[in-house]
């Protein structure tokens, strides 16, 4: 028996599998779900105790002789969350990734920074507010007292590794979402730290950064005597949910694009390179995998769907039946889905506008569908500036909740005009962590020997990952969706999708 663990601690949920890698497949999985706390302001918090809870009572439901063989632990969890810490212990909520209260900070930072270009050249990041930078001026700003206390900090899933393992630290991928991570130098950079306060000694605040393939550290006692899992066994770096995905889902070679539907929308490939976008709309992100992972990012995806589903009382059958039986661009009506406000394009105050409306297509269908499309507009931006940046596009590998819709997956293949791969495990983030939780477990098993270079080194650990990605992620060739004569039709709509969000634009800011 080789088991490893695989843990996904999201927005909604946390998600938790044992992976059977001799027989490459998921023995079983379980699921627990807790609250979002939203406030007006834009404030979207989570108490990290929700996610420690929710990892115990999954693991509660396991078989303990499964838990019991398990040889890693890996962890996935939803990017930029702001874990403030006072020598381990929680200050403060959770501020998430959808939080858009610290908008009024990002533009604070980037002025006494000397501007976006200036960003982009040094950190190869904007500040946006989604990212943990300006939550720590916000928790500056609006809690002093606890802000003084603050020792370090942690993201949601460095947090989980901390939990278990009592070691603090953070691997790239992840940390390149805060914001304050040089995307090319893989390093600190203090004097975006320095803007918020010139006092602390931020060299001590940050955690240390280890590479991908190494362990965050060890399960402890009283973390095995929780779970039940066997004391000792490592804990792989992890990552950030995008980062995990991209292991789940095969997006580990150049040209392989995946596409999440998930609460947020994004679109990410890997790169042996920084990759910076000059306009500032895509992430240059690092991956944890050892490389790098140009992301683009919508606040907005099934929120969409769901808000209108909702709304019209449909479940999800009866949102596809209607959806389909419009015809591909919704007879002209269209939606921008900024519900949440927007982070790409950058549009904080954004609202969600339905469009081209009239007496014979204001119709629960007509809004149906143009929930699903309109979700994939904003992605198709994505695409066009990876193209633009010179990455390679060949296929999209689909996951999220949304991916399970026959009727979007076809609607992704025609908006985009490419081939959509349906991988066969839709649990990417979760079983992304358990390969990588696996790739650590041989490596510290069986580690290179006699490698001449570090890069030799770095060609080795990254060759072992991708080994065991072509070994265990499937895919469905029987929900392969190929592009239609409709991608014809979707050209036009989407160029009115570009015109509507000009001139609206200016309403949104």
């Amino acid at each position: 028996m080789a088991y490893t663990l695989g843990i996904d601690v999201g927005t909604q949920s946390t998600k938790v599998l044992i992976y059977d890698t001799a027989l490459k497949k998921i023995v079983v999985k379980e699921q627990e779900s807790y609250d979002l706390v939203s406030r007006p302001d834009g404030s979207r918090e989570q108490e990290a105790s929700w996610w420690t809870t929710a990892i115990t009572q999954c693991c509660a439901r396991l078989d303990p002789h499964l838990l019991k063989h398990v040889s890693a632990v890996g962890v996935s969890g939803q990017q930029h969350g702001f874990v403030p810490l006072d020598h381990g212990q929680v200050l403060h909520r959770v501020k998430l990734w959808c939080d858009t209260s610290t908008v009024t900070q990002c533009e604070e930072l980037t002025e006494a920074f000397g501007g976006n270009s200036r960003l982009l050249d040094e950190a190869g990041n904007l500040i946006l507010p989604g990212y943990t930078l300006p939550k720590i001026l916000w928790f500056k700003q609006f809690e002093p007292s606890l802000y003084q206390k603050m020792t370090s900090f942690a993201l949601p899933h460095n947090y989980i590794n901390f939990w278990l393992t009592s070691q603090l630290n953070m691997e790239f991928g992840d940390a390149s979402g805060t914001g304050f991570l040089n995307i090319r130098t893989r390093s600190w950079n203090f004097e975006l730290l320095k803007l918020i306060d010139s006092t602390r000694d931020w060299q001590s605040f940050v955690p240390p950064l280890v590479q991908a393939h190494e362990p965050s550290g060890f399960v402890t006692e009283k973390a095995a005597k929780n779970l039940g899992l066997t004391p000792g066994i490592p804990v792989s770096s992890g990552g950030g949910d995008n980062m995990m995905a991209a292991i789940g889902t095969g997006s580990v070679r150049p040209g392989v694009v995946t596409i999440s539907l998930g609460t947020s929308g994004t679109l990410f490939t890997t790169a042996d390179h920084p990759v910076i976008d000059p306009n500032g709309q895509m992430a240059g992100f690092c991956s944890s995998t050892g490389g790098w992972l140009p992301l683009y990012c919508t606040m907005n995806c099934t929120v969409a769907s769901e808000l209108t589903r909702k709304l019209l009382g449909t479940d999800l059958t009866e949102l596809n039946r209607q959806a389909a039986s419009v015809p591909a661009g919704s007879d002209g009506v269209l939606l921008l889905p900024f519900f949440n406000g927007e982070r790409t394009p950058y549009l904080p105050h954004g609202k969600g506008s339905f469009l081209g409306l009239t007496p014979d297509t204001m119709t629960p269908a007509h809004l149906l569908r143009a929930s699903l499309e309109g979700a994939v507009y904003g992605l198709k931006t994505g695409l066009q500036a990876f193209v633009e940046l010179g990455l390679p596009v060949n296929e999209i590998r689909l996951t999220g909740g949304g991916s399970a819709s026959p009727l979007w997956r076809q609607i992704v293949a025609d908006i985009l005009a490419l081939p959509v791969v349906y991988p066969s495990e839709q649990e990417a983030a979760c079983l992304g962590a358990a390969l990588q939780a696996e790739w650590c477990r041989e490596l510290q098993a069986s580690p290179p020997s006699h490698v001449s270079a570090p890069s030799h080194e770095g060609q080795e650990y990254e060759a072992r990952l991708l080994s065991l990605v072509d070994q265990h992620v499937l895919t469905d060739a029987t929900k392969t969706a190929f592009p239609s004569q409709n991608q014809h039709v979707y050209s036009q709509a989407y160029e009115n999708y570009l015109g509507y969000l000009r001139a609206l634009t200016p309403v949104f800011q």
